[in-house]
């Protein structure tokens, strides 16, 4: 029976093209103060609907 090897793997290059290019975006958006408040998205619509039925 043989066991794990206990010498570790040495570092090896990825090949070129597989590591992800990633570029930050801001999405940052500006509303004014007098602008009505945004619909809940679907998610918290129907959070807010179980919630609602269980007070019931």
């Amino acid at each position: 029976m043989t066991g794990p090897s206990s010498t570790p793997r040495g570092e090896h290059t990825p090949t070129p093209g597989s590591t992800w290019q990633t570029e930050l975006v801001r999405v940052e958006q500006l509303v004014d103060d007098d602008a009505p408040d945004p619909r809940p998205n679907r998610k918290t619509r129907r959070a807010m609907q179980r919630a609602a039925r269980r007070t019931k």
